[in-house]
C-alpha cells in the first residue's frame, strides 16, 4: 500500500527515542534504496491531451528543484551539530543522491509528456539563493519543508491521474519523500530538547513551511486548474501536513 498524505509520520527506523536517532539504520535504508532500478516512464498515453502541457510544466519545475541539493552533502562534513555522527553525514549524502534519482524520473516524465526541461525558474532560483545564505540548520529546515511540499503535491497529482506509468512513478517518489521527511524530522527532534529551542523551531518552521506552501500553490495554479484540483483542497492538504510535522517533531 502506498502512503497517503494522511498517513501518520511514524517510522520504525528513524529513532529509538526522541534523543537517540539510529543514523546507522537510515544509512542502511538509503543504501538499500540505491539498488533499485528506475521505474519505467516511457508512455504517457493515459494522460488526457489537455492535461499534458500544464502537467509537464509543473513536473519540470519540480525536476529542477530535486537535483539541486549537492552543497549540503559536502557542507555537513565541515560542521558540528548536536545529535549527528558520521552515519548521519553519509545518510545525508545518500538522501541527496536519491533526490537526484527523483530528478531523473521527473525528467523522464516531462519527456514522455512531450514537455521540455528547464534551465532555471524564478521560484527555484529564489529558493536556492535563500538556502545558500542560511546556516546549516536552516538549510535542513528548508529541506524538511520541501518534503512536505513533495508529499502533498505529488500525492495530489497521483490521486487525480489515471493509472499508468506517470501515476506509478509519482507514487514511488512520494513514498521516498515520506521517508525523507521522517529522516529530517528525526534530526529536528534532537534540536528541540529545551523550551527555547522548541519555541524557535515552531516560529521558524511555520514561517518557512507556510511560505513554501504559498509559493507552490501560486507557481502551480495553472496545473491545479487544468486537472480540476481545487486550490483550497490543495492548500488544506499542505497546511495539514505542516501542522502534523510540527506535532511530530515536538512529540
Amino acid at each position: 500500500m502506498q502512503p497517503t498524505a494522511a498517513a501518520t509520520f511514524a517510522a520504525p527506523l528513524d529513532a529509538v527515542g526522541p534523543e537517540s536517532p539510529r543514523w546507522s539504520a537510515w544509512r542502511r535504508h538509503f543504501e538499500r534504496n540505491k539498488r533499485r532500478p528506475l521505474p519505467r516512464v516511457d508512455d504517457a498515453g493515459e494522460i488526457p491531451n489537455a492535461w499534458r502541457a500544464p502537467l509537464s510544466r509543473s513536473l519540470a519545475r519540480f525536476q529542477l528543484g530535486e537535483g539541486g541539493e549537492g552543497r549540503i552533502a559536502k557542507e555537513i562534513w565541515r560542521v558540528r551539530l548536536p545529535g549527528i555522527d558520521d552515519d548521519y553525514r553519509v545518510a545525508l549524502g545518500h538522501f541527496v543522491a536519491e533526490e537526484g534519482r527523483h530528478a531523473r524520473i521527473l525528467g523522464a516524465m516531462v519527456r514522455a509528456l512531450g514537455g521540455e526541461l528547464l534551465r532555471n525558474q524564478w521560484t527555484e532560483a529564489l529558493f536556492v539563493r535563500g538556502r545558500r545564505l542560511a546556516g546549516t540548520r536552516m538549510k535542513l529546515l528548508v529541506l524538511l519543508a520541501a518534503e512536505v511540499i513533495g508529499i502533498g503535491f505529488y500525492g495530489l497529482l497521483a490521486d487525480r491521474l489515471p493509472e499508468g506509468d506517470i501515476r506509478r512513478a509519482l507514487r514511488e517518489i512520494a513514498a521516498d519523500e515520506q521517508s525523507h521527511l521522517q529522516f529530517h524530522r528525526a534530526y529536528f527532534r534532537t534540536e528541540t530538547t529545551s523550551a527555547f529551542r522548541r519555541a524557535l523551531f515552531v516560529a521558524t518552521w511555520r514561517t518557512v513551511a507556510t511560505a513554501a506552501c504559498a509559493t507552490v500553490l501560486l507557481d502551480h495554479r495553472a496545473t491545479l486548474v487544468a486537472l480540476g484540483i481545487p486550490s483550497d483542497r490543495a492548500a488544506r492538504r499542505l497546511l495539514d501536513l505542516i501542522a502534523r510535522v510540527e506535532d511530530d517533531v515536538l512529540a
